[in-house]
């Protein structure tokens, strides 16, 4: 057998399979009329069902920054220091440090916002008041909600302990650090 007799097996496959699939995909094609006026393509998703009116009642409370302060007096500093290393890809606690992405935070409570000598704020940040406890807590949990138009890019922290940690850990970054809420 020559490699012209393949040819021929191989041409006659291949016909036969042609005549059986395209025979069966014409008469489907004429079957179905081809109408597409009232066929939708692909497959609609079950959608959930509506919540009662009571669950949509039960939605998650807004942050309350007096939650964290009143948690202050039992923060934990060194787990606020372990949390502030998140901070410190852009910025530093150390007195006189430097400047990175984001402002020095020793002395950050009471501070102007905005103030930091050698940092270039947004100017939203530039009108910002002094860094209370409550007014850290709001920024730190939403920093782009509290203050648009800001260069921060933290996405935020939003567990009440944790930040409350973090702020304890802040404030010692003082020379004096500010009285704690009462």
């Amino acid at each position: 057998m020559d490699s012209f007799e393949l040819n021929k097996i191989a041409g006659g496959v291949l016909s036969a399979l042609l005549a059986i699939f395209g025979t069966k995909t014409l008469i489907d094609v004429a079957q179905s009329g081809h109408d597409h006026g009232h066929q939708k393509a692909g497959y609609t998703l079950p959608a959930p069902k509506a919540a009662p009116a009571a669950a949509s009642a039960a939605a998650p409370a807004a942050f309350d920054p007096a939650k964290v302060t009143a948690l202050l007096s039992k923060a934990s500093v060194e787990n606020g220091q372990a949390t502030f290393k998140k901070c410190t890809a852009c910025h530093t606690p150390d007195k006189g440090g430097p400047n990175r992405v984001g402002p020095n935070l020793y002395g950050i409570v009471g501070r102007k916002g905005g103030s930091h000598e050698g940092f270039a704020y947004s100017d939203a940040m530039k009108a910002h008041p002094a860094w209370t406890y409550e007014g850290l807590a709001t920024f730190i949990h939403n920093p782009k909600g509290t203050v648009p138009g800001t260069k921060m890019v933290f996405a935020g922290i939003s567990d009440t302990s944790e930040l409350a940690d973090l702020i304890a850990y802040m404030r010692t970054l003082s020379d004096s650090p500010a009285p704690l809420p009462k």
